[in-house]
């Protein structure tokens, strides 16, 4: 296992702040994530931070995912300081890290978030894992299922996933595996991307929508300049921001800024 002090960084934060939804609650101090076909305890006391893996796991994959080499502090500089809201916004998800995730597994992910909650969306991963994926087993034993490819629910029939609770959003998960399946979208092309050619090619995908495909560029492809705009963000727009978000001043930490205002009134702006 891993030991670390680390500032601006907060598990409990981050599963709740809707970017991941195969992150949840072990116990009082620890929370469990699966990423692909991994699997992390990780326990928090503070800013002291365990993580139950190998050191050689930690390195070349936990410590990306979780962004651990970028200083949140210097994003919390950018912002304005007689921007009272989002000073507020930033301070009370300090903890917030936007992840490195799967591209693919984000596809499916925010495809099935559309007019849903966070909870039925983890439902809904777990469900299509479990049903799908391959069964893997932690270094305690516990039983976790990796998240299926594309190519396998490409074979599904459009409806097959309602069984897994997606309801009409199964047809948009199966036709988009079937695209990717089929050379139509190259995730492979997307990742070398930048940001606006990779939204643009997001958006051939069924059922993606500008929203989901900014959710996808900013919690897989990292890119920040990704500012998702769902109810949340869009009634905070309106209160704070009737002439819109100030994108300039903070260029290349907007999906930053998102998360904070999108975790704030989600549950703290109350």
């Amino acid at each position: 296992m891993i030991e670390k002090k680390v500032d601006y960084f907060d598990i409990s934060q981050i599963c709740n702040s809707g970017q991941c939804f195969r992150m949840g609650k072990k116990d009082e101090n620890t929370y469990f994530v699966i990423a692909g076909d991994k699997y992390l305890e990780v326990s928090q006391f503070g800013k002291e931070c365990t993580f139950h893996c190998a050191p050689e796991e930690f390195e070349s994959f936990w410590r990306h995912y979780f962004d651990l080499d970028t200083e949140y502090e210097e994003y919390r500089k950018c912002i304005n300081p007689q921007d009272n809201y989002l000073m507020n916004a930033a301070e009370f998800g300090r903890g917030i890290r936007i992840l490195n995730q799967d591209l693919w597994e984000m596809i499916v992910s925010f495809l099935i978030s559309q007019q849903n909650n966070i909870v039925r969306i983890r439902r809904c991963i777990q469900n299509i894992s479990e049903k799908y994926g391959e069964r893997k087993q932690s270094s305690d034993g516990s039983a976790y299922y990796s998240f299926p490819e594309a190519k396998v629910l490409a074979e599904l029939e459009e409806d097959a996933l309602k069984e897994c609770n997606l309801g009409y959003r199964s047809k948009y998960v199966v036709r988009t595996a079937r695209s990717i399946a089929e050379g139509d979208v190259s995730l492979e092309q997307v990742r070398k991307m930048p940001y606006k050619k990779a939204k643009e090619e997001l958006l051939k995908l069924f059922g993606v929508g500008e929203k989901v495909a900014d959710c996808i560029c900013l919690f897989a492809l990292h890119q920040m300049s990704a500012f998702p705009v769902d109810t949340h963000i869009n009634q905070a727009l309106k209160q704070h921001y009737p002439r819109g978000f100030p994108k300039r001043r903070y260029k290349g930490c907007e999906g930053v800024m998102q998360q904070y205002i999108f975790y704030y009134e989600l549950l703290g702006n109350r």
